[in-house]
């Protein structure tokens, strides 16, 4: 059946009720839903599902691991804002997909997650590749369901994507028995449509809520929005900068809520948190208003939660009530949609002057933005700083770029200036070494006209490197820039700084990424001097497939500052003043 005559039989069964399989209801019921992409792994209890995908438009990307699969599938959600979706077997199919669940649960990432499952006359035999996945996912899904009937196949599935994106986003696993995909049923797209989605009871902002909210935002001299990735997710984009402007309230950033607020905009103060900028964590510490936003004082964020902004009144505008004084006890809390809470309290808030509270962050400043100059200084010496910093400014801060996990994140988000929503796509919540290359693919198939780079370190890198063969199959453009230092970096700086420098076990040797690279029929570099950066980036854009850059950077570099664990926000480690990188005097 061709392309299109397969588009205009799947559409029909949207409009025309009709007796399939339930395998076939499982991709019906996504193209009712948009799925247009997937990404899975085959195995017998889920072959009924991939037999009947010849019949259906939607395009199936083979992945190398299932975790994989999991990643490729958030890393397009967060690139898109919409569904993505994973395919795998029963057993170690499934249970693959674990940790790339965990990923999406903890930073509210909406994906879905199908798995097949042994016929339902065996199951709690351990039969061949029996694992009971929905007890296993149950602490890090949204919900999920185990489907044994055929006739429950689109109501589960339909419900799924419903959970997935509304309120707080989060994934859902649907597990589908092999009998349950073999039965037929009438499928009815339209009567398998879940009630409408009713918001928790609490997500109802009070007037007196807003009024308490506002009042404190008029009264107070020093205030600091804080900006999360809820902005994003909830598309709060506008509203947030609103209130910034109008009120000259200064912005400051989660990990996962970079590109909410423009970098360049003057009311950017950077990131917060432990490797957020020192001028930050000060003005945090010294504020009399915190203002959060879709954010949920994460403990990399507060640090010590009994010095933390002890001068300030704290508003909360949280769509989960579940966040509500969980970690930070608030004076006021607006539980609901941001953009909505926002649309209700901007009316309220009148024109302030904030000239004062930002002269004194300019004072807190002072010379220690070192990140701020145009030209990080040469010592002769390849710093991932130099990298991040160079490709920034050559991209011009337009690129999706996709990281892994640990100090090359770390650089990423101090030297790469996002400007808009969705261009830092990185694991926060988990942290998973792995997630930058398969969630770089997702990214791509969700954005194809988008530039789109890998940034990874020599660890996590070859977690999942198997998923080259995944870029060379699909023939996709994606650049690859590894942050090769030997170690495991992070864990090795938490060596060196708490641990009297035993660098047990954080060595690396690795292989030579560039024949690796070339063993799947991908171009590569290898790069050791700052002058060679440019043109490496250079070449990597312009080639017309996928590149991998080696950069060999300084080995015993570390993220400064830091906020050491139990430590208190302001307390932190500083860049030594003879460090290389380190511009003027006064930045130590």
């Amino acid at each position: 059946m061709g392309t299109n005559a397969t588009t205009q039989a799947a559409n029909a069964h949207l409009t025309t009720p009709a007796r399939l399989t339930g395998a076939e209801i499982v991709w019906a019921t996504l193209v009712g839903e948009g799925v247009t992409t997937v990404f899975g792994y085959p195995g017998g209890a889920i072959l009924p599902v991939y037999d009947a995908l010849r019949k259906f438009p939607i395009h199936h990307v083979l992945v190398r691991h299932e975790q994989g699969a999991a990643h490729m599938a958030d890393g397009y959600a967060r690139a898109s804002g919409k569904v993505g979706v994973a395919i795998a077997t029963s057993g170690p199919g499934a249970t693959n997909l674990v940790t790339g669940i965990a990923t999406a649960m903890l930073d509210s990432i909406p994906i879905v997650c199908i798995t097949g499952n042994v016929s339902s006359k065996v199951l709690g035999t351990d039969a061949f590749q029996e694992v009971d996945i929905t007890g296993i996912t149950l602490p890090v899904t949204k919900h999920n369901f185990l489907i044994s009937r055929t006739e429950d196949v689109a109501p589960a599935l339909r419900h799924a994507f419903q959970i997935a994106r509304s309120g707080r986003p989060g994934p859902v696993l649907v597990d589908i028995t092999k009998d349950a995909q073999q039965a037929t049923a009438l499928f009815d797209f339209a009567a398998a449509k879940p009630r409408p989605y009713r918001p928790h009871p609490m997500l109802h902002v009070e007037d007196s809520g807003l009024a308490q909210a506002a009042e404190l935002i008029r009264n107070a001299k020093r205030p600091v929005i804080l900006a999360g990735h809820g902005i994003i997710e909830s598309s709060a984009m506008e509203q947030v900068r609103t209130l910034a402007e109008r009120a000259q309230i200064p912005v400051a950033l989660t990990l996962l809520g970079l590109g909410a607020f423009p970098a360049s905009h003057p009311l950017n103060l950077g990131m917060m948190g432990m490797h957020g900028e020192a001028w930050v964590n000060h003005a945090i510490q010294e504020a009399d208003l915190l203002i959060a936003c879709g954010m949920r004082f994460d403990d990399r964020v507060t640090g010590s939660l009994a010095t933390y902004a002890t001068k300030a009144k704290k508003i909360h505008i949280e769509v989960d009530p579940a966040e509500i004084n969980k970690n930070i006890k608030v004076d006021v809390a607006l539980v609901g949609d941001l953009r909505e809470v926002l649309e209700q309290l901007l009316p309220r808030i009148p024109g302030r002057d904030g000239s004062a509270w930002l002269k004194t962050i300019d004072g807190i400043k002072g010379a220690a933005a070192v990140r701020d100059i145009k030209n990080l200084p040469d010592s002769g010496h390849l710093y991932a700083a130099h990298v991040m910093h160079d490709l920034w400014r050559i991209t011009g801060g337009n690129a999706i770029v996709v990281t892994d996990v640990g100090q090359h994140q770390m650089w990423e988000a101090q030297y790469y200036h996002h400007e808009h929503p969705r261009t830092l796509i990185t694991s926060g919540g988990l942290g998973t070494m792995g997630f930058a290359l398969p969630a770089a693919i997702g990214a791509k198939f969700a954005c194809p006209d988008k530039e789109v780079w890998v940034i990874a370190g020599d660890g996590g890198f070859q977690m999942t490197s198997a998923e080259l063969a995944t870029i060379v199959q699909e023939k996709i453009k994606i650049n690859i820039a590894v942050i090769n230092n030997g170690y495991l970096g992070m864990v090795r700086q938490w060596q060196e700084f708490f641990y009297e420098r035993n660098y047990e076990a954080t060595p690396m040797v690795s292989p030579d990424f560039v024949k690796l690279a070339g063993a799947h029929g991908i171009q590569g570099l290898t790069v050791r001097t700052r002058a060679e950066v440019a043109e490496a980036v250079n070449e990597a854009r312009s080639a017309p497939g996928a590149f991998l850059i080696n950069f060999k950077v300084e080995k015993e570099d570390s993220v400064y500052p830091m906020v050491s664990a139990g430590s208190a926000l302001h307390e932190m480690i500083r860049r030594p003043g003879n460090d290389p990188l380190v511009e003027s005097p006064d930045d130590k």
